[in-house]
C-alpha cells in the first residue's frame, strides 16, 4: 500500500485568486515544491483533490482546466517533483449549468475524490496526510479516514469546526510528515 500527500489546489499548491484557469494568473504559493520534495523523500505519492465549480458555472471549460494541470505538473517536474495524480470536481448543487448541477460525492466536503484516489493507487489513507486551507478539506479527508489532517488556518477562519493541526503558513506543514 502507498502513502500520500493529497493536496487541495487554490490556496494550497497556488494563490487563490478565484477561478484560476490561466498560467498567468496561476502563482506558486510559497514553500510548495519543498513540502512536496519531503514527502516525496519520505515515501508519499503526491496527489491534488481540487473542486472547480468555476467548470460548471461555464467561467472556464474542461479543457482550459486538464491544459493548466498539465502545465503545472510540468513546473512540479522541473522542481524534482512528480505529480501522482489530480482529482477535480467540476460540479455545484446550486450553482453550475446543465449536467455540472448536480449534488455529487465527489465535491469536497464529500470524500469522493479521496476515496477514488485511494483505490486507483492503492493508497492506504491512515498513513496518509491531506493538506488543505478550507473546512471542507478536512471534513473530505475525515470523511475519507485521513487522521493526519493540517489546515492552513490563516486564510478562513473556521471557528475550530474540525479536527486538524493548524498551521499559519504552508511551510509549517512540512513538521507533519513523518
Amino acid at each position: 500500500m502507498n502513502k500520500a500527500l493529497f493536496l487541495d489546489r487554490d490556496g494550497i499548491i497556488n494563490i487563490d485568486h478565484g477561478y484560476v484557469y490561466r498560467q498567468e494568473d496561476f502563482e506558486f504559493v510559497e514553500g510548495i515544491f519543498e513540502l512536496c520534495k519531503a514527502a516525496q523523500r519520505l515515501g508519499y505519492i503526491i496527489i491534488v483533490i481540487t473542486n472547480q465549480s468555476g467548470i460548471g458555472r461555464g467561467r472556464y471549460t474542461e479543457e482550459d482546466f486538464h491544459q493548466l494541470t498539465h502545465w503545472m505538473k510540468q513546473q512540479f517536474t522541473h522542481q524534482g517533483v512528480h505529480i501522482t495524480d489530480v482529482y477535480f470536481c467540476p460540479h455545484h448543487p446550486t450553482k453550475a449549468k446543465g449536467n455540472y448541477l448536480t449534488s455529487c460525492e465527489c465535491r469536497k466536503p464529500n470524500p469522493g475524490m479521496v476515496l477514488s484516489a485511494a483505490k486507483e493507487h492503492k493508497i492506504d489513507v491512515k498513513q496518509s496526510i491531506f493538506v488543505g486551507d478550507k473546512i471542507s478539506d478536512m471534513q473530505a479527508a475525515e470523511a475519507a479516514g485521513i487522521h493526519n489532517r493540517v489546515l492552513v488556518a490563516s486564510h478562513y477562519d473556521d471557528h475550530k469546526q474540525v479536527e486538524a493541526q493548524r498551521i499559519a503558513k504552508l511551510s509549517d506543514a512540512i513538521a507533519f510528515v513523518d
